[in-house]
């Protein structure tokens, strides 16, 4: 892999004082900053390395170089991404925690705006964080669901009224499912995803039919069928979207298909 000279710079080095990283100044330092001898002991690599690193040229680049630098240059969460990046190297998203204060309210706004469009919006686990009352009439109330199951994949395997409306449940609930599963396979001993499982387990034969089948598959451009009681059958395609500054939440708009359905949904609300 090869690592852009840009961010390793003379400014890189002369951003930092010797005491931020508890060197002693020196009588007789040239030149402001770090020396590259300075950096490359700090990070544990060679000064040759380092200083064909600032050279540009093509040198061989670990992940565990690249994060030393980071922490000797005390870089920002941003710039630690971002340097990965350069170096061809994978790169974890921020995970933020929803604080109900503050951006829960927020994302209520943005399903809001998005109506007529249905709009629900899932934390990492596929819990219910925001939707908009589109969603509510057209699909299902999250409200309605108990306490600790305000959750996509519970509604979808454990709600009667749900499955009663989709016109092709068992696909739908099976790409559900696929999406769960490898969100399960990055984080397999969270808590909540365990106690997710196994309550699905207990409560759907469906679920627990399906589950050791392993099905993983990433989301794809799909359109579901409801048959509203009052509104009558609507096609809605799906979108997803992330939110940059909050990437493990998951916005899905449900767009009516067709005029006709665009209509139907007004009418409804």
């Amino acid at each position: 892999m090869h690592l852009p000279s840009a961010p390793f710079g003379g400014t890189q080095r002369a951003r930092l004082r010797p005491a931020d990283v508890g060197l002693p100044a020196g009588v007789r330092r040239r030149t402001p900053g770090l020396r590259r001898e300075e950096v490359a002991e700090l990070s544990g690599v060679s000064v040759t390395w380092y200083t064909w690193l600032e050279q540009g040229r093509k040198i061989a680049v670990s992940a565990q170089m690249v994060d030393a630098l980071a922490r000797t240059f005390r870089l920002g969460p941003d710039e630690h991404r971002h340097l990965r990046a350069l170096a061809g190297l994978a790169v974890q998203r921020a995970e933020t925690e929803v604080r109900q204060g503050e951006v829960a309210p927020r994302l209520r706004r943005l399903v809001d705006a998005a109506a007529p469009n249905a709009a629900p919006v899932y934390d990492r686990h596929f819990d219910f964080v925001a939707w908009n009352s589109t969603y509510a009439r057209l699909r299902h109330d999250p409200a309605a669901l108990p306490d600790g199951r305000r959750n996509l994949l519970w509604m979808m395997f454990t709600s009667a009224a749900n499955r009663a409306r989709m016109v092709h449940w068992e696909p739908a609930a099976r790409a559900v499912l696929s999406q769960f599963r490898a969100a399960v396979g990055q984080r397999p001993d969270d808590p909540r995803f365990v106690e997710l499982v196994s309550a699905l387990t207990e409560a759907s034969p469906e679920f627990r039919r399906w589950w050791p089948e392993y099905p993983v598959r990433e989301f794809r451009a799909a359109t579901i069928g409801i048959d509203h009681p009052d509104a009558g059958r609507i096609a809605l395609d799906l979108f997803q979207l992330r939110p940059v500054e909050h990437p493990d939440l998951l916005l899905v708009l449900q767009v009516p298909a067709t005029p006709a359905d665009l209509r139907r949904v007004t009418a409804l609300l």
